[in-house]
């Protein structure tokens, strides 16, 4: 009962997506049906600006952060784990906004913190490494997740439940970013330039 409470947490705090509500009030408009339609931090700061960008990505990461410490505090790591996956698919699938979300990398991102900070600035190091060549934060995007799962197991050998949400959030974030990678694989993916609006 209590993984089931902490799923249920951490799934509703997750669908909160602050760049929906903040893009419609501020500028009556869904960022859905902008830019490459994803309610994420990339695509907000395409569209709005870096500021409106960063804001996107300090709130995503502060809600898979709530729902973490809520897990901790309730059961443990593995509550931990069940938080962390249930904020993840929230935040991919809001039920407050029609299932239609974000693509899960900001929220893995924080994730990866509350797993062990060693593992985040791996995670962070490898995706800033892959832009300074590329300049595609999709093609960082894919890189980070698809490493997400071994970079975990180099720190902590075995197979408990964070190195299974770690297998889930690669699997999501490539799944999420399949349109990306056919435009990657076809030379027309753009590079990153964060909008001028607002």
């Amino acid at each position: 009962m209590i993984y089931g409470l902490i799923a249920v947490i951490g799934y509703l705090l997750g669908s909160i997506n602050v760049a929906i509500v903040y893009i419609r009030r501020r500028y009556r408009a869904d960022i859905r049906d902008e830019g490459s339609g994803n309610a994420g931090a990339t695509n907000v700061a395409r569209v709005h600006g870096l500021g409106a960008g960063l804001l996107t990505l300090g709130t995503d990461m502060l809600k898979a952060a709530a729902a973490g410490w809520i897990g901790w505090r309730l059961a443990g790591e593995t509550g931990l784990a069940v938080a962390c996956a249930a904020s993840f698919t929230g935040h991919c699938w809001p039920v407050y906004f029609g299932f239609r979300g974000g693509k899960g990398v900001s929220v893995a991102a924080c994730i990866a913190l509350l797993f062990d900070w060693r593992f985040f600035l791996m995670l962070l190091a490898l995706f800033a490494a892959v832009f300074l060549l590329s300049r595609k934060v999709s093609l960082c995007s894919v890189t980070a997740a698809v490493c997400y799962p071994g970079l975990y197991y180099l720190l902590h050998p075995g197979f408990g439940p964070a190195f299974f949400v770690c297998c889930y959030i690669m699997a999501v974030v490539v799944y999420l970013h399949r349109g990306n990678i056919r435009r990657l694989l076809r030379g027309e993916e753009p590079d990153f330039r964060p909008g001028k609006r607002g």
